[in-house]
């Protein structure tokens, strides 16, 4: 069983930083490739970050592309998303996302993924 519990969300100012955690209390956390999603109000769920479950491979969505960094730590069961020279369109609604998968490549729809946290608010005020 995965469940998922998204961290360090919060109030930043644009051109600031955050980091987001995302942990996982299950045993199998290394057979998941994982993601991050964000949701802002009245728009639809959107991919942000990916990895594989090795974390050999990543994948962005070209608006984060050069600031955003996504990376795990299997032997905490934890993947993170380093935010750095964030903007006012950056505010949302961030959700990490597992698929139980030990492929080589990254997925970016949210259908495609098992387990979802109950998010965490990241707003950027400009």
């Amino acid at each position: 069983q995965v469940q998922l519990v998204e961290s360090g969300g919060g109030l930043v100012q644009a051109g600031g930083s955050l980091r987001l955690s995302c942990a996982d209390s299950g045993r199998t956390f290394s057979s998941y490739a994982m993601g991050w999603f964000r949701q802002a109000p009245g728009k639809e769920r959107e991919f942000v970050a990916g990895i594989s479950w090795s974390g050999a491979i990543t994948y962005y969505t070209d608006s984060v592309k050069g600031r955003i960094t996504i990376s795990r730590n299997n032997s905490k069961n934890t993947v993170y998303l380093q935010m750095n020279s964030l903007k006012s369109e950056d505010t949302a609604v961030y959700y990490c996302a597992a698929k139980y998968y030990r492929g080589n490549y990254v997925y970016t729809s949210p259908p495609e993924y098992d387990y979802w946290g109950q998010g965490t608010q990241v707003t950027v005020s400009s």
